[in-house]
């Protein structure tokens, strides 16, 4: 039992204490961003080394390593984006008589920057890991990038929740891509896809002739998708979404100005 338990236990903790650190440093007075950033920096140089030396180790260290190591590489670029180092070329709102594909192309613009310091680190996170036995650091980057980018497609095409607690106010601009609706067309899909996703791998892990290691990391990255998907839920049901993350976040929500308001519909 604790070889299921304990992969989930540690997965769901890290997942929830590395979110709340990273609101914490972004709650923080803008002074100290510069820190935050340079620190945030040498780790993540040290967990792409220590992605690279665990891609061999078929262990349960390895998985547990590279998982971490990934989450690592991935707060990177969390707080690179939410304190405004990493976003994209747009840094104002989109108007509001914009169209829904003017508003399209402001949301990319807005992000684009970050979206491609992403890629970039998923392709290099692959080429490391390339054919290595360890393949759990980039079943956990891949999860982290394909949910999120789920995420902001659905705020995009409107949900209930918008969570706007989470964007600092030098962030409140992004608010004008976001539209606030009870469902949108997307969202079952998403969730339809992690779901069928997160039941192949429960079954993979399940399955007697599935090495320890490799079980492991798939209850690992599991758990995440699972998360991921109580996420996107948390986007639809009338259920605050940031009660999990209080303790870290230190400062008032950010206050949008009236170019910057989700849409309503």
């Amino acid at each position: 039992m604790w070889t299921i338990a304990g992969p989930v236990l540690f997965a769901i903790f890290v997942w929830w204490f590395s979110t709340g650190l990273i609101l914490l440093l972004d709650g923080l007075p803008r002074k100290t961003f510069r820190w935050s950033l340079v620190l945030s920096s040498v780790i993540a140089i040290a967990a792409l080394f220590g992605l690279h030396h665990t891609a061999g180790q078929a262990t349960l260290a390895g998985a547990y390593c590279a998982f971490t190591c990934a989450l690592l590489v991935w707060g990177w670029h969390e707080l690179s984006f939410l304190t405004g180092w990493i976003t994209g070329p747009r840094k104002v709102a989109s108007p509001p008589e914009a169209s829904e594909g003017q508003r399209f192309v402001h949301a990319v613009n807005a992000i684009l920057w970050h979206e491609l310091a992403i890629i970039g680190m998923g392709l290099l996170i692959i080429a490391i890991t390339w054919e290595a036995p360890n393949q759990v650091g980039m079943w956990t980057f891949v999860v982290l990038w394909s949910m999120r980018t789920s995420a902001k497609l659905n705020l995009f095409f409107g949900v209930r929740n918008l969570s706007e607690e989470f964007l600092p106010p030098h962030l409140t601009y992004m608010l004008s891509f976001f539209r606030r609706r009870a469902m949108n067309a997307v969202w079952p899909l998403c969730v339809g896809a992690a779901t069928v996703v997160l039941v192949w791998m429960v079954q993979a892990a399940l399955n007697p002739t599935t090495p320890a290691a490799t079980a492991v990391g798939l209850w690992l990255a599991g758990t995440l998708l699972a998360m991921a998907i109580l996420e996107h839920a948390l986007l639809v049901l009338p259920v605050p979404s940031t009660a999990l993350w209080r303790w870290a976040m230190r400062k008032p929500a950010a206050q949008p100005n009236p170019a910057a308001t989700a849409l309503e519909t």
